[in-house]
């Protein structure tokens, strides 16, 4: 098993790309760090470095065991600040992931809500699609994510959120479908189209578009709806999503414009079923079940 303190060191050195550098910022000695490096390489079965670049590159499998790394220390840090607090101090940190959605400002709501209680507690907000948030939980680096259905909640207990997502198309302000109080499959179909990348909400897309979904000109998939607007505005073409944060966005070079007929799609607060969780996430988990509007699964 490798120890937490050759993690430590292998992702100094691959921050500042040098063994000397690297044993100056831990304060040991050249020659210690170099073995410590050594017997990793050993430990892992595979050479880290590439030992003839200047700076010190990492290999594919350095690159590979640096992401793996980061992720194993980050939740080393989490699990001990956790277990070191008293179980009834409501302090700490809830990790939550969220996408971007009309319904994220009814959890900042909730979030807000929490806080004026237990004002402990430190709130570490991760942006990312409903796969991701999923993966993060399933590893234990995100608490409380918010997704976007449809998505698969076997493993998993939720509550559904009382705002409906609203799917738009996102199209240059100065192209011929700004200003319309709403757009057509057909009228979308004639020029190169953005989807999500998501397979199961491309699905949902897919259907509204029916038969002339095959002869799109898809460019590109984007999994957030705010990098699908600046790919808009670069003119790559319409992108279809869910309008979340889009009326938060500057109107001079995209707007939204709602699907005719329309889509609306629902998302939920969801957290691993069995999950052992510390006592601010419980409590947090406690207040959003106690929050108005919100329906239990």
């Amino acid at each position: 098993m490798i120890e937490t303190r050759l993690l430590h060191y292998f992702l100094t050195v691959a921050r500042e790309q040098s063994i000397t550098g690297a044993a100056g910022a831990l304060h040991i000695t050249q020659p210690t760090l170099s073995r410590q490096m050594a017997l990793l390489e050993e430990e892992v079965g595979a050479k880290l470095f590439r030992r003839d670049s200047r700076p010190l590159a990492l290999t594919d499998e350095g690159l590979l065991l640096r992401r793996r790394a980061e992720e194993i220390l980050e939740l080393m840090r989490k699990t001990e600040a956790e277990v070191a607090r008293h179980e009834e101090q409501v302090e700490g940190v809830v990790s939550v992931g969220c996408g971007e959605l009309a319904s994220a400002r009814l959890l900042a709501e909730i979030i807000a809500g929490f806080r004026a209680r237990h004002p402990g507690v430190v709130f570490d907000v991760c942006t990312a699609d409903a796969d991701r948030i999923r993966c993060r939980m399933d590893d234990g680096r995100t608490d409380v994510g918010l997704l976007l259905e449809p998505v698969d909640m076997e493993r998993y207990e939720f509550l559904r959120m009382p705002v409906k997502e609203r799917w738009v198309a996102v199209t240059p302000s100065g192209g011929p479908l700004a200003g319309r109080s709403r757009v057509t499959a057909q009228e979308l179909a004639v020029s190169p189209v953005l989807l999500p990348s998501r397979q199961k909400v491309r699905d949902e897309v897919a259907h509204w578009f029916g038969d002339l979904y095959d002869g799109l000109n898809v460019p590109c998939v984007s999994n957030l709806s705010t990098n699908a607007a600046l790919l808009v505005q670069a003119g790559l073409g319409n992108a279809v999503v869910v309008e979340g944060a889009l009326p938060f966005l500057a109107r001079d070079e995209v707007c939204a414009v709602p699907l005719y007929p329309e889509i609306r799609s629902t998302s939920v607060l969801a957290w691993r079923r069995g999950q052992p969780f510390s006592a601010a996430v419980r409590r947090f988990i406690d207040f959003a079940k106690c929050f108005s509007g919100m329906e239990m699964e």
